[in-house]
């Protein structure tokens, strides 16, 4: 079988990287593969420049980690900031997007109330 794009087509792009508070924190749960599974909630606040103006940008996101980054994700502390990768899909219900988080890392920018983060 050939996955490759037709010629005619660009490839797509599906990638998301998010500095976050971890804010909620389900149990590990098991896929029907047999892989673990977390549910999480994460905050983002930051000010970014849209148009030559400043925004803030206050969000909440529901987010997945299926599989080994579900062990780095139960580590994290409630309240904790990270950096978070990974794509957005469709929710299992069809309504809202999920967050799908394949890394994660400890925050390697955290925000100063001088400093606007984007």
């Amino acid at each position: 079988m050939n996955t490759a794009a037709a010629p005619d087509q660009a490839p797509s792009l599906n990638r998301m990287v998010l500095t976050a508070q971890l804010v909620e924190r389900g149990a590990v749960r098991y896929t029907p593969a047999g892989l673990p599974a977390l549910d999480l909630v994460l905050q983002h606040q930051s000010t970014v420049t849209e148009d030559g103006q400043p925004r803030k940008v206050s969000l909440e996101i529901k987010a997945l980690a299926i599989g080994a980054i579900t062990r780095p994700a139960m580590a994290l502390a409630l309240g904790s900031l990270s950096d978070f990768a990974g794509f957005l899909a469709s929710a299992r219900n069809g309504r809202g997007l999920l967050f799908h988080i394949t890394s994660l890392s400890p925050c390697a920018h955290p925000p100063s109330a001088s400093a606007p983060t984007a």
